[in-house]
Order: structure tokens, then C-alpha cells, then sequence
């Protein structure tokens, strides 16, 4: 974002990059470290999110801009001019352009150096870090309907699994306790003194930790909240991320409680799906 005041120019450039919070970095073009508490204030109040970096460049019309000759450090030339032509008197004497060009002789004018003048200008300055802010705003905004679009993509995908995974054969209470029933068979075959009765009590506790009833039904229930969150206009970043590793929470225990090849795949699936919306929240403020 350009702007100009007089003979000065400048350039905002703001960039922005994925992160958890808000880190802001400011690089302000020498001479203008009075303007940082306000582009700190306004980046804070503006943006929630991301790895921000300010930067201003300022320049001159015409080169260096107006100056003037610092007569006090003129006349300490002349003085010494004048010792040297009494100690080396057939010396050539000096140039004009030689005289101006020594460091200090010339001085660039500063033009916000009364207060009020660098209040207007300072004011000036961050008036146009709004503008840039604005333009940052719009473009995170625009990537932020896309990758809305993204998330609800991957939302639908998750449901879907976990549809699949709640009307599969192999979590009904009937295969479960099939399976259950065969293998206590096999053990009691294989080992005539263990006891039936504790061996059908340990099998009822397997079946019942067995079941993903509950899995499924906070999975479900976390989908319509991400829904609702997406719908919202206010950031929902850290929400979603939130959610984000509940779902993942969900997707592990549905993977460790899976009994059959059929449930372990669609989990497998499922934290696929979980770990692609997680990496894409992380793009959202």
C-alpha cells in the first residue's frame, strides 16, 4: 500500500502466514520507530491469528530531499582551513564542492522534527497501514471461503465413514458376541479347568468395551458443531482446532475398540480424513 506526504513516499507491505496465534514482526524504515506502538495496536485489534510481518519503506522525491549547510560545523572547517594555511602556506587551497562534501558540512532537513509535524505524518503513515490491513483482511477472507469449502468437503467425507462404521455388520451385538462365544469355546476346549462361568463374565465386559456406540454418536455430534462453527462469521480457528483433535480423540478409540478388518479400515479412514481437516484449520484465523 503506497502513500505520500509532501516529497516523502511510502510503501506498507504486510505479509501473513499460518499460525496457531498471532505473532507480529514490524520493520520500520530508520527515523520512523515512532509510528511502532500504533501499527503494533492496529495488527493486534485487526487480526487474531497468524505470523505477521510489517514493513515500511520510506524515500525522497528528488534524492535525499531538502538540505541545508550546518553552519556550526561549517565554521570549525574554516577555522582548521585557516590553521593549515599557516602552517603549510604554499598548500592548494581548498574547493567550494570540496569544503561541502566533508560529513556534516551538509545536512539533511528534517521536516517532521517539530512535534506536530510528526504527529501529521505519523498519522498519515498508519492511515495508510489501514488501508493495507483492509486489503489483508479481504484476501484472508477470500482464503477463507475457500478453505470453508474444504472443511465442509472433509466433513461430509467424516460423516460418511462414520455412517458406514455404525451399519456395519461386525459392530452388531450378535457378531460381537459370536466372535466372543468362538473364541471362549476354543480356550475352554483348549483348557478344560478354566471356569465357564467367569470365562462367559469376562466375555460379557469384552463385548461390552467392544461397543463404539458412544464413538460414534460424539462424532456425529462433533460434525454438526464443526458445521455450525464454519457457518459462523466470527474467527473460529482455535474452535476448530479444538474439535479437530477431538475428532481425532474419537478416531483412536473407535480404532482400538474395532473387532473386525471391516472396522479397522473404515477407522484407519476416519483419521485420515480427521488429520487433512485439522492441517487445513490450521490456515484459519
Amino acid at each position: 500500500m503506497e502513500g505520500r506526504q509532501g516529497a516523502r513516499r511510502w510503501v506498507w507491505e504486510l505479509r501473513s502466514v499460518n499460525g496457531k496465534g498471532l505473532d507480529i514482526r514490524v520493520k520500520l524504515q530508520p527515523g520512523y520507530e515512532f509510528v511502532e506502538t500504533g501499527v503494533r495496536d492496529r495488527l493486534t485489534g485487526r487480526l487474531g491469528r497468524g505470523n505477521i510481518q510489517a514493513s515500511l519503506a520510506v524515500s525522497e522525491e528528488g534524492g535525499a530531499g531538502r538540505t541545508r549547510i550546518n553552519q556550526a560545523v561549517l565554521g570549525d572547517v574554516v577555522a582548521a582551513l585557516a590553521s593549515l594555511r599557516a602552517a603549510v602556506p604554499d598548500a592548494q587551497p581548498p574547493t567550494l564542492d570540496g569544503i561541502l562534501a566533508l560529513r556534516g558540512v551538509m545536512e539533511a532537513i528534517d521536516e517532521s522534527a517539530d512535534e506536530p509535524a510528526r504527529q501529521a505524518l505519523g498519522a498519515a503513515v498508519l492511515a495508510d497501514l489501514d488501508a493495507a490491513i483492509d486489503a489483508l483482511t479481504r484476501d484472508r477472507r477470500r482464503e477463507g471461503i475457500a478453505i470453508g469449502a474444504v472443511l465442509s468437503e472433509r466433513l461430509d467425507a467424516i460423516e460418511r465413514t462414520v455412517r458406514a462404521a455404525e451399519a456395519s455388520p461386525a459392530r452388531t451385538p450378535e457378531a460381537i458376541r459370536a466372535r466372543i462365544a468362538a473364541l471362549v469355546g476354543e480356550l475352554v476346549g483348549a483348557s478344560p479347568a478354566l471356569d465357564p462361568d467367569r470365562l462367559h463374565q469376562e466375555a460379557v465386559m469384552i463385548a461390552t468395551r467392544a461397543d463404539i456406540r458412544e464413538e460414534i454418536d460424539r462424532l456425529l455430534a462433533h460434525t454438526e458443531a464443526a458445521r455450525g462453527l464454519l457457518a459462523d462469521e466470527a474467527p473460529v480457528g482455535r474452535r476448530l482446532d479444538f474439535l479437530a483433535q477431538e475428532f481425532n480423540r474419537e478416531a483412536n478409540t473407535l480404532c482400538a475398540k474395532a473387532n473386525d478388518r471391516t472396522l479397522t479400515a473404515l477407522g484407519l479412514e476416519l483419521k485420515a480424513l480427521v488429520d487433512q481437516f485439522r492441517e487445513q484449520v490450521q490456515n484459519l484465523e
